[in-house]
């Protein structure tokens, strides 16, 4: 009896894809984390570059510590960027889970 490849809903391919941009983290470790091989995770990233001519292959959207000087409004906005960062992050971990826990078809 042979294994039976997994099958992942576009939806998991969009997230897992939008993670990748959005965390500023080696796609190695986000693959890792998703339980999925690197190459998927870039074939799946480069199928959506294809769309996009001249678009950059990742997001440097990585939260910085700001200044010592800066505002109150420009640190809450900082804060909420990283907050929904996470809660996608973990959305998509709740979702890797449920599909792992499948038993096979």
């Amino acid at each position: 009896m042979g294994t039976s490849r997994r099958q992942f809903t576009d939806e998991f391919k969009r997230e897992a894809v939008e993670l990748l941009a959005s965390s500023g983290r080696p796609l190695n470790q986000i693959a890792g984390e998703l339980g999925i091989a690197a190459s998927m995770l870039r074939s799946w990233r480069d199928a959506g570059d294809r769309g996009k001519a001249g678009s950059p292959r990742r997001s440097h959207t990585q939260a910085a510590i700001p200044p010592a000087g800066a505002d109150l409004a420009a640190e809450n906005a900082r804060l909420r960027r990283e907050n929904e960062r996470l809660r996608m992050e973990r959305e998509i971990l709740k979702k890797t889970l449920r599909i792992f826990s499948e038993a096979p078809r």
